[in-house]
């Protein structure tokens, strides 16, 4: 039985009663739109109070709500796991601790019947498997570092103009601003492009490959999406293929890969987005040698080769998912769902594992 299919065992009954009781079954184009554009009238949208840190996650609430909840009362209706299977044998990020896992022997308490087994995760388990990146994880220097002497984290600045002391005091310390904590439950429409499809006849995208404005709006027109767009509050999933690599033992995986422009990062901040996610570990495009510095992406900034990290978490506010698993949903062309992204809250964490799950009907010829 495939993650899928035990997915879609699981009952939404008692969510769709709590969350749209009064939503209709069904509803024809139109009348998607206009509940659409009425709820897109009501999420709260930039820009946010001075000493935000929740960024985009401000436009969570009941509005992304009822909109995650129509999708959920369809009744061809299948869920998706999008998190890739965590092991020590998974491909793991050259900029993370290994992630490590142990498995106890069975043991008991003495004088009960009673059984148990437990394990212990080591290593840099935010930063390794599907994962998320708070708005924390990055930040900037007014200009580059030359990489001689010690690293001058003093000067960093981060979203919303926090400094290095304000956000992380002491080397060691948790991020005492622009922590998880910070991130309310992600539940609301989510949105899948399928680049893979638009730009390379369905193959996956090649290392370096930069995926533009014009392609998403494109990809929007093509999947015939053009009558809800981009809403705010929305997960935007970007499906490029990269993600065969995962179960492959190529090494290309972790090394290289394609991304986004960074034409499409102000395009996004405007659409107020809450988070993007792709199938790859970066977001940004990677060509061939550019994590050995031989290689920058086409059309960055002088000194951010990873700009969409950097304006996403420290301008915009959208949030970040690397290696999500998005074949079944691209396979299925489910271009709309309703997504629920839950990491755990780990007081003053910069990144987590997180396990995204979408509920959405698969498009049908």
């Amino acid at each position: 039985m495939t993650m899928k299919a035990r997915l879609s065992a699981v009952p939404s009954a008692i969510c769709v009663a709590v969350l749209s009781a009064s939503l209709p079954l069904a509803a024809e184009p139109n009348e998607q739109q206009n509940q659409g554009e009425n709820a897109a009238q009501q999420v709260p949208l930039p820009p946010w109070q001075d000493g935000d840190e929740a960024g985009m996650a401000n436009t969570q609430g009941p509005s992304t709500w009822q909109r995650c909840a129509s999708h959920l009362m369809q009744p061809e209706a299948q869920a998706y796991e999008l998190a890739y299977p965590r092991s020590a044998s998974m491909p793991q990020s050259p900029f993370a601790e290994p992630e490590s896992n142990r498995f106890d022997p069975s043991s008991g308490i003495p004088g009960t019947r009673h059984g148990f087994n437990t394990e212990s995760i080591n290593g840099n388990i935010g930063g390794q498997g599907t994962q998320i990146d708070g708005l924390g994880h990055f930040a900037h220097l007014p200009e580059p570092w030359n990489g001689e002497g010690q690293f001058p984290s003093e000067a960093l600045r981060y979203y919303g103009g926090f400094t290095q002391e304000e956000v992380k005091p002491a080397p060691e310390a948790p991020l005492d601003r622009l922590g998880l904590e910070n991130l309310p439950p992600i539940v609301t429409s989510a949105v899948l492009l399928d680049a893979a499809a638009y730009l390379n006849e369905g193959e996956p995208l090649a290392a370096g490959d930069l995926i533009t404005r014009d392609d998403l709006q494109g990809m929007i027109e093509a999947q015939g999406l053009a009558w809800r767009g981009l809403q705010p509050g929305d997960v935007l999933y970007i499906h490029t293929g990269w993600g065969k690599l995962w179960n492959s033992d190529d090494e290309r995986y972790y090394a290289q890969g394609p991304g986004l422009a960074f034409d499409t990062v102000e395009w996004l901040e405007e659409q107020a987005i809450v988070l993007v996610a792709l199938d790859n570990p970066f977001t940004d495009p990677a060509p061939e040698g550019m994590l050995t510095g031989e290689a920058i992406p086409e059309g960055v900034p002088d000194g951010l080769p990873f700009a969409i990290h950097h304006y996403n978490l420290t301008q915009s506010g959208i949030y970040q998912i690397q290696n999500a698993r998005l074949d079944e949903l691209a396979a299925d062309r489910v271009w709309t769902s309703c997504t629920m992204i839950l990491p755990p809250v780990t007081k003053g964490a910069a990144q987590a594992p997180v396990r995204p799950v979408a509920i959405g009907t698969p498009t049908r010829d």
